[in-house]
């Protein structure tokens, strides 16, 4: 049961409507993360929707996105989210074992996938300014700078949406992540 107001995505109005009807025609279905979000300010979804757009267009591939979004759902335990970006992940080429592994900071066979979801977990799990080892770690797994400011926007951008769906303990429609 949510905990926020949502409404039908039929009974939509305005800026609402409009987001709804884009997203729909992009993935086939309005997720409920998205209608509880949009439901409450189209303004938020607006800028989370124009957010994760900015993302596609910076130094991450896709796959690198899904990874930090995996490691971060995690480290919060965000099902929702956890849910939504194992069926990513798989889309864009993570295997059911590796998701697992990069989730719970195990090796998954790959040291530069495994430093970028280490980094984004010590992100979002440790205070104050980011230890010398750890960003050492990230560099000479070969991230660039642009791509450590890169990974703190996608981790920006995931958190919006785990902290929505951690407040609304929103309905997941997703297939349960393992």
């Amino acid at each position: 049961m949510t905990r926020l107001y949502t409404q039908a995505v039929s009974e939509a109005t305005g800026q609402a409507a409009q987001l709804f009807g884009a997203i729909k025609k992009a993935v086939g279905m309005v997720p409920n993360a998205y209608i509880a979000i949009g439901s409450n300010s189209p303004v938020a979804l607006e800028a989370a929707l124009n957010l994760d757009a900015a993302l596609k267009k910076g130094s991450l591939s896709a796959k690198e996105i899904e990874i930090v979004k995996l490691a971060v759902s995690e480290a919060v335990a965000c099902d929702y989210c956890l849910a939504a970006h194992t069926l990513i992940g798989k889309k864009v080429g993570l295997s059911r074992e590796a998701i697992l592994n990069l989730r719970h900071g195990q090796p998954s066979g790959d040291v530069h996938n495994d430093a970028l979801a280490n980094f984004s977990r010590n992100l979002v799990s440790t205070r104050g300014t980011v230890s010398s080892e750890v960003l050492n770690a990230v560099k000479t797994a070969g991230f660039t700078d642009a791509q450590i400011v890169d990974t703190a926007l996608v981790v920006a951008s995931i958190t919006f949406t785990n902290l929505v769906n951690r407040i609304n303990d929103t309905t997941v429609d997703f297939p349960a992540a393992d």
